[in-house]
C-alpha cells in the first residue's frame, strides 16, 4: 500500500503490517464514505463502494493491496450469505408462492434474454452475455430491506411480495453459483470445440458430479447438520460465555463455508447461506443473528469496498452509452417487466408499483456473480466495470425511483378508468360484491385491510353477529373469505369506485386496518364525499397523524406502538401496587395528553353532532383528583 501512484515509486509494505493498515485504510475510507451518503439521504452502501473506488488502483492516492481486501471481502461473503440464510423464511415465500416464484423466474429470465442479446450485438460471448444479464437481474437485499423499512411498508402486503420475490431470486442466484463452474467450459470462449460438449458425456459428466456433490453437501448438512448443530449450540449456550457462543456461531458459519468449498467443490457462498439456513429453525436463532451482526457488518462493508476497487471510473468516460443503457435495463426495463408480471396476476396498481420500486437496482448477488465470471473467464473486466456502475448509479438513483413512482400512482389514482383497465383485468368478479340483496345492505361495518389487525377486529364483529364487507389488495385473501361466507372486495381502497362496490353509502362504519398509513387520508375523504355522517375508527402509526385524525373529527385513531407502552403501564401501575380506579384514570390521562396522543369519542355515539372529539385533559385530571 502506498501513497503514491507510479508503481515504481510505492514503497513496499512490510508483511506485519500491510494487514492491518488495509484493514483500517478501508474501514475509514468505508466510514466517511458512508458518513457523507447519509447525510445526502443516500443509502450507505453506496459511501462503501465509492471508498472502494478511492482506494483503488485506478485513482490516485493511497492505494489499497486488492489481494488482502479481496480475502477479506471472502470472509464478508461468507458472513452476509450466512446472515441471508439466517433470515430466510420459507413460510414468508410461502405465503406469497402464487406472484413470487413465477414473478421472479419470469423476471429474471426476460431480464437475462434481452441483456444476453444484446450482450450478442456488442460481441461477447454467450456466457459473458448469461453472466452480465443474470447480474442485472436480481436486486439487492440491502437496499430493498431499507427501503422498506423506511417507507414502513415492510410488514404490508406489498412488502411482503417484494420480500417473497427476493427470496426467489437469491435461491436462483445461488444455483446460478453451483452451475456456472460445471458450465464454463462450455459457455467461454476459450473453449476450442464447443461441440464436443454440447450434449456430449463430458458435459454430462460434469453436471452429474457437481450435482451430486452439491446433493451429497445438501443432505450432509440439511440432515446431519440439522441434529449436530443445534445441540452444539445448546450445550455451548450452558456453559454461559457469551463470547463461546458467538465463536461457536462464527466457527459453524465459516467452517461450513471452508469444507463445502474444499470438499464438495461447493462455493463459500452457498456453504454459508445453508449454514444460515439450518441456524435460522433452531431455537437460537434470534442470538445468532444477533452476536454475529456486528463482525457480519463489518467485513460486509470490506466486501463492498473490495468491489469498489475493481471498478474503473474511466468507463463512465470510453463508455457513456453502455452505461446509459445498462442504468436503463436495471431502472427503467426491469421496473416495466415487473409492473406487467404483478398485474398479470391481478394485483392492484399499489402492489405493482411498490414492487417495481423495490427491485430497480442491483447489489450483492450482482458482485458475487460478476467476480465468479470474471474468475472463470466467462465475463471480461470491462462487463465487471458495466455492472459496478450500474449498481452505484441505480442504488443512487433508488430513492428518487420510489418518488417518481409514487407520483405516477397519484396520477393514476387521478383517472381512475385507466387505473380501472389495469388493475382490473381479469379480476372483475374479485372487484365486486358477490350476488346478494345490496339493497338489504345497511348499518353495516366496512372494514379496509384483513390482515393481523382487521382479522382480529373482523372475527369479533362477525362473533356478534354484525355484518361486514372486507376490502382486501391481497387477492388470495379475498378468496378465502369469500370461501368462508364473509362479503369481500379485492382492490384498493383509495382508489375511486372501491369504496362504492362495498356499498359505503349505506355503512355506519369505516374501520380502516391497513399499515400503509399514507393511504388513509386518502380512504377517508372518499367515504366522506360518499357518506357524510359515517363512523370511522383509524388505526395509525406516527403522533402526527393522530393528531391530523383528530381535527378531521374521526371516532377513534390507535397508534399502536403507544397503545403497547399504555398496556405495559398499566400492568407496572398495578403490579406496583396502584388502585385499579387509579391505575385507569393515570393511563387514561397519558393517553390523551400531548399532541397527537390517542383519542376516542365518548362511549355515547348516537347524538353525533354534540359528542366531543377529544376527552380533555382536565376529565382525566379531575378523576384522578378524587
Amino acid at each position: 500500500m502506498g501513497t503514491t501512484l507510479p508503481d515504481n515509486e510505492r514503497s513496499p509494505m512490510a508483511p506485519e503490517t500491510s494487514l492491518i493498515a488495509n484493514l483500517v485504510l478501508c474501514l475509514v475510507f468505508a466510514f466517511v464514505g458512508g458518513i457523507v451518503t447519509s447525510k445526502l439521504k443516500l443509502p450507505p452502501l453506496v459511501g462503501y463502494l465509492l471508498a472502494g473506488v478511492a482506494v483503488g488502483p485506478f485513482t490516485p492516492g493511497f492505494v489499497a493491496d486488492e489481494k488482502l481486501a479481496g480475502q477479506l471481502a471472502e470472509i464478508g461473503v461468507i458472513l452476509l450469505m450466512f446472515g441471508v440464510g439466517l433470515h430466510f423464511s420459507f413460510r414468508d415465500l410461502l405465503a406469497v408462492r402464487g406472484i413470487a416464484v413465477p414473478g421472479a423466474l419470469g423476471r429474471i429470465t426476460v431480464v437475462t434474454a434481452l441483456v444476453t442479446g444484446a450482450a450478442h450485438l456488442w460481441g461477447w460471448s454467450l456466457g459473458a452475455g448469461l453472466v452480465f444479464g443474470l447480474a442485472l437481474s436480481v436486486a439487492s437485499t440491502v437496499v430493498l430491506l431499507r427501503a422498506l423499512e423506511e417507507r414502513n411498508t415492510l410488514d404490508s402486503v406489498n412488502g411482503r411480495i417484494a420480500v417473497g420475490w427476493l427470496i426467489v431470486e437469491d435461491l436462483a442466484m445461488v444455483l446460478a453459483l453451483v452451475l456456472l463452474p460445471a458450465l464454463a467450459g462450455v459457455l467461454s470462449d476459450n473453449s476450442r470445440d464447443p461441440g464436443r460438449y454440447v450434449g456430449g458425456d463430458s458435459l454430462f459428466l460434469t453436471l452429474t458430479v457437481t450435482l451430486a456433490k452439491v446433493a451429497l453437501f445438501l443432505a450432509l448438512v440439511l440432515i446431519v447438520g440439522r441434529r449436530v448443530i443445534p445441540w452444539v449450540l445448546e450445550h455451548v449456550a450452558r456453559i454461559g460465555s457469551r463470547e463461546l457462543f458467538t465463536l461457536s456461531v462464527l466457527a459453524t458459519a465459516l467452517g461450513i463455508a471452508f469444507a463445502s468449498a474444499e470438499l464438495f467443490g461447493v462455493s463459500f457462498a452457498l456453504g454459508a447461506f445453508f449454514a444460515g439456513v439450518i441456524l435460522s429453525e433452531s431455537d437460537f436463532s434470534h442470538q445468532a443473528a444477533a452476536d454475529s451482526l456486528p463482525l457480519q457488518d463489518a467485513f460486509a462493508v470490506l466486501f463492498f469496498v473490495s468491489i469498489g476497487m475493481l471498478f474503473d471510473p474511466s468507463i463512465l468516460m470510453r463508455e457513456p452509452l453502455a452505461v446509459l443503457a445498462v442504468v436503463l435495463v436495471i431502472v427503467l426495463g426491469k421496473s416495466v417487466v415487473t409492473f406487467g408480471i404483478v398485474l398479470a396476476f391481478g394485483y392492484p396498481v399499489a402492489t405493482a408499483l411498490t414492487v417495481s420500486a423495490s427491485l430497480a437496482q442491483i447489489g450483492e448477488f450482482s458482485f458475487i456473480l460478476a467476480g465468479l465470471g470474471v474468475v472463470l473467464g466467462l465475463l471480461p473486466a470491462e462487463g465487471r466495470d458495466l455492472i459496478l456502475a450500474g449498481a452505484l448509479l441505480s442504488i443512487t438513483l433508488n430513492p428518487l425511483v420510489f418518488a417518481a413512482l409514487d407520483r405516477l400512482g397519484v396520477w393514476l389514482r387521478q383517472h381512475p378508468q385507466l387505473t380501472a383497465r389495469l388493475e382490473r383485468q381479469g379480476c372483475e368478479v374479485l372487484s365486486a360484491l358477490p350476488d346478494v340483496d345490496e339493497g338489504g345492505l345497511a348499518d353495516h361495518a366496512v372494514v379496509v385491510g384483513y390482515g393481523r389487525v382487521g382479522s382480529v377486529i373482523g372475527a369479533g364483529l362477525k362473533a356478534e353477529g354484525l355484518p361486514i364487507v372486507v376490502i382486501d389488495q391481497d387477492r388470495r385473501r379475498v378468496e378465502d373469505l369469500r370461501a368462508r361466507g364473509v362479503l369481500a372486495i379485492y382492490g384498493d381502497a383509495s382508489t375511486p369506485g372501491v369504496l362504492e362496490e362495498a356499498c359505503i353509502a349505506r355503512a355506519r362504519l369505516l374501520l380502516i386496518a391497513t399499515p400503509e398509513g399514507y393511504q388513509t387520508r386518502r380512504i377517508i375523504e372518499l367515504a366522506r364525499q360518499i357518506n357524510p355522517r359515517i363512523d370511522t375508527a383509524v388505526r395509525t402509526h406516527s403522533e402526527s397523524e393522530v393528531a391530523y385524525l383528530e381535527r378531521q373529527g374521526i371516532g377513534v385513531a390507535i397508534m399502536g406502538e403507544r397503545e403497547l407502552a399504555f398496556g405495559l403501564m398499566e400492568y407496572a401501575l398495578r403490579s406496583l401496587g396502584v388502585s385499579q380506579y387509579r391505575t385507569e384514570a393515570t393511563v387514561q390521562k397519558f393517553r390523551t395528553a400531548g399532541d397527537g396522543g390517542a383519542f376516542e369519542r365518548h362511549d355515547d355515539l348516537e347524538p353525533r353532532r354534540s359528542a366531543p372529539e377529544l376527552r380533555q385533559h382536565r376529565d382525566a385530571e379531575q378523576v384522578i383528583e378524587r
